[in-house]
């Protein structure tokens, strides 16, 4: 059993801020996950068939995703520790 030395240990809290980060990591795993929603051919964009332009779609949709989802952390981080939001 680890002793402890008389500090409170820290623990990871849900805030919304993570909720919502949480979300932003998420969604595209469903929307790749669904595949019933874009197993299809039409509308085609360009000649390229909705079922390839839709995942493609989403590998852009997801770095942007990502990096909301790290800001808010970094930020939430930030703030936490007694820095600035920026």
């Amino acid at each position: 059993m680890p002793e402890h030395d008389g500090t409170p240990p820290s623990r990871q809290v849900v805030t919304p801020t993570r909720v919502v980060a949480g979300l932003c990591l998420i969604a595209p795993f469903v929307a790749m996950l669904w595949v019933g929603s874009y197993a299809k051919i039409e509308p085609t964009l360009i000649g390229i068939p909705f079922f390839y332009w839709y995942q493609m779609l989403w590998v852009l949709i997801s770095t942007v995703l990502t990096m909301i989802a790290y800001k808010l952390v970094q930020r939430e981080n930030r703030v936490r520790k007694g820095g600035a939001a920026k």
